[in-house]
């Protein structure tokens, strides 16, 4: 009996201890995996940056939509575009967009230092649209000195947007009674809780109009004679248009892929790519941040903030 319960004992503390060996060989083999995998990203990821053997531009690419907090924010993109106009060898910038808009201050800082930048160190910007160059991404484009976009790009979109939820109706079919105090007759100005009234209809509607008169002359100052459409009204709708028909309209300067222009707008043959790079972690898990990122700008709060 006492044989029969050693031998369990001792088959139990060798099962345990080899539980134990093989978890560790797990952990060390996920470390060591994980370790090689940032090498890779780090070489593989800052390999463009890399100063090419032949004359080149400086790429900055900006994706996504315009919003405080990501990757195509003034607080992101204003330092990178610093570095590719400092870049002394560089031919020339490159903004690669692919963008559907978003904030209207955030698009118009970006665009203002564009310009300041292009005073300071006097190059030359071109901006290449991929799938989208609409709203405050052309915006943006306004401020290089000439616009180029797919056959199939979907550009223009020169309009403001600002928009929300009401639940007035709903509350009153669960019972439920807003109560709110305020001091300012105006604070509770758009409270998705209460009814519209014709005064904050309005104010908005005033609001919009002056942010997107501004639009318009950023456009206008940018493109000028440049623009052939019979109907300016039409123009600045807030439509938008195929990369064939907004070169036929004025809004881009032809149809090109990076490519091309780095070839015939800058005489060179390579690019250094100045864009932010992503950490380890948003590159391994990018597709599932990218559908939480549209869950959210999906399912915002009842009042957005104004956006081109």
């Amino acid at each position: 009996m006492a044989n029969e319960i050693e031998q369990n004992l001792t088959h139990a503390l060798l099962k345990e201890k080899r539980r134990d060996r093989l978890w560790r060989n797990l952990r060390t083999s996920v470390w060591i995996l994980v370790v090689l995998l940032y090498a890779y990203l780090i070489f593989s990821l800052g390999s463009d940056k890399k100063t090419p053997d032949g004359p080149y531009v400086s790429l900055v690419r900006l994706n996504g939509a315009i919003m405080p907090g990501t990757a195509f924010s003034a607080e992101k993109v204003l330092p990178t575009l610093q570095k590719a106009f400092s870049d002394k060898p560089s031919k020339g910038v490159i903004l690669l967009i692919n963008s559907p808009g978003g904030s209207a201050v955030q698009a118009s800082i970006i665009h203002d230092r564009i310009l300041a930048l292009k005073k300071q160190f006097h190059k030359k910007v071109v901006v290449v649209g991929e799938d989208a160059l609409a709203s405050g991404a052309y915006l943006i484009a306004t401020a290089a000195d000439k616009i180029f976009v797919n056959p199939d790009t979907l550009t223009g979109s020169i309009g403001v947007i600002f928009s929300g939820f009401g639940f007035v109706d709903a509350m009153s079919k669960l019972g439920v009674t807003r109560r709110v105090y305020t001091a300012g007759g105006n604070k509770d100005r758009l409270d998705p809780f209460s009814p519209t009234n014709s005064q904050d209809i309005e104010k908005i509607k005033s609001l919009l109009d002056e942010v997107h008169q501004g639009f318009i002359q950023d456009v206008v100052a940018s493109r000028g004679n440049l623009l052939k459409s019979d109907d300016q009204k039409e123009l600045f709708s807030g439509d938008f248009w195929s990369g064939n028909k907004a070169v036929k309209l004025g809004l881009a300067d032809g149809t090109a892929n990076l490519w091309v222009v780095i070839k015939k707008e800058f005489d060179a043959k390579y690019y250094k790519d100045f864009s932010p790079r992503p950490s380890l972690l948003t590159t391994l898990f990018s597709n599932v941040n990218d559908e939480l990122h549209l869950g959210i700008l999906q399912n915002k709060s009842p009042v957005q903030e104004k956006a081109y």
